[in-house]
């Protein structure tokens, strides 16, 4: 593929702009033989934030598409969770901690930051097992973790779990709102989305295995190419893909191979699965309900589930989203960001309104950040 560069061009780094020209126009000279535009979905935030930072969308020609995806946990929480975390932080005691991304993230009746602002102890961790010397200095105070992320920090909230029941520690909860990356895939292609090809993330994939993928090409006739996400990887995982789609034969493959196998992570996959059950259902933003699409702590450890032990002071009733904004449709892919009304107006990442602008991972942030796109009342 990359035979016709110098070697020394090899050894100056993902984002050499010699190999990104190369491969940019081989995915043009290929892309001649395509009958029609291909829908490329990037289906992780990090990959469309790439995409647009380095231009890659501008590059690769007019036959192919990108079409934003998932996107993040972030992106994909329900109201009705943030809502949850609020609540969980007006309780006696309580200090709630999660991952920065989530302080800022409004639910229906404001965000973390807000209840920051009014005085009630919520903080942000790197490392979920930074919650251990927390609670180790407020023995006092309930210490409650609101965990977020695909299977990339599954294990890691595993761990926690694990650490809190080895070590006796009395004065930490959880509130789980892991998810999962194939299922909210397979939805949309139930939902007739016009996909072409799917640019898998490496992060999950490193932890999971590219073995995830298997239900794409072999049920859906999807082809699904794991990428990492520099510019060289994704433009060589799109080159991947392209060439499927010419031969019309979906397969799945892995560009991203100096670290993702096929078997994946096998240790942290026991890890999650001796503490978490597949949830028979899950709420993703702009998706709807998606069966078995996250994690829920086993039964056995109900004692440490703040959904069960806050029972009685969380409202789980189902939020609608506003309708000034069209996140759901960006989510599925058949929207662009910059097609919304409020995209740079009334929503920008200072003052959100949809979940794909709130996350730094967000196919409108990534717009709104990267793009130099004409917004409607300027």
């Amino acid at each position: 593929m990359i035979e016709n560069l110098e070697l020394k061009d090899l050894y100056l780094g993902f984002r050499q702009p010699k190999l990104i020209k190369f491969l940019a126009n081989e995915i043009k000279k290929e892309a001649k033989s395509l009958p029609k535009t291909i829908n490329i979905m990037e289906v992780c935030g990090g990959h469309t934030h790439a995409i647009m930072k380095y231009g890659l969308n501008q590059l690769v020609g007019e036959k192919v598409n990108f079409i934003h995806g998932p996107g993040c946990p972030v992106c994909v929480m329900p109201k009705e969770r943030i809502n949850q975390a609020m609540d969980l932080s007006l309780q006696k005691d309580v200090i709630l901690l999660t991952l920065g991304d989530m302080i800022k993230v409004p639910g229906s009746k404001g965000s973390l930051q807000d209840m920051r602002a009014k005085g009630r102890d919520v903080r942000f961790v790197y490392s979920p097992l930074e919650c251990i010397k927390i609670a180790e200095q407020n023995l006092d105070k309930k210490i409650i973790y609101f965990a977020i992320g695909f299977e990339t920090t599954t294990p890691m909230t595993a761990a926690l779990v694990e650490a809190t029941i080895k070590q006796n520690i009395k004065n930490i909860f959880f509130h789980i709102n892991h998810v999962s990356v194939p299922e909210p895939m397979a939805a949309l292609l139930d939902e007739g989305a016009k996909i072409d090809g799917f640019l898998a993330p490496s992060h999950v994939s490193v932890i999971m295995g590219s073995k995830i993928y298997e239900i794409f090409p072999k049920k859906y006739k999807v082809p699904l190419v794991v990428g990492g996400f520099e510019p060289v990887d994704i433009l060589e995982a799109i080159l991947m893909l392209v060439k499927q789609n010419i031969a019309k034969k979906p397969k799945l493959e892995i560009q991203y191979s100096r670290s993702v196998s096929y078997e994946g992570n096998v240790k942290a996959q026991e890890l999650i699965f001796k503490y978490f059950d597949k949830k028979p259902e899950v709420k993703f933003r702009g998706l709807g309900f998606i069966k078995d699409a996250g994690f829920k702590l086993k039964d056995e450890y109900s004692y440490l589930d703040c959904e069960k032990i806050y029972k009685d002071v969380l409202d789980f009733s189902e939020i609608k989203d506003s309708k000034a904004c069209i996140c759901a449709k960006i989510l599925k892919g058949e929207a662009k960001p910059n097609e919304c009304k409020v995209f740079g107006n009334a929503c920008t990442p200072t003052s959100p309104i949809g979940s794909c602008m709130v996350s730094s991972e967000g196919a409108c942030n990534a717009y709104f950040k990267y793009g130099n796109f004409k917004v409607e009342n300027e």
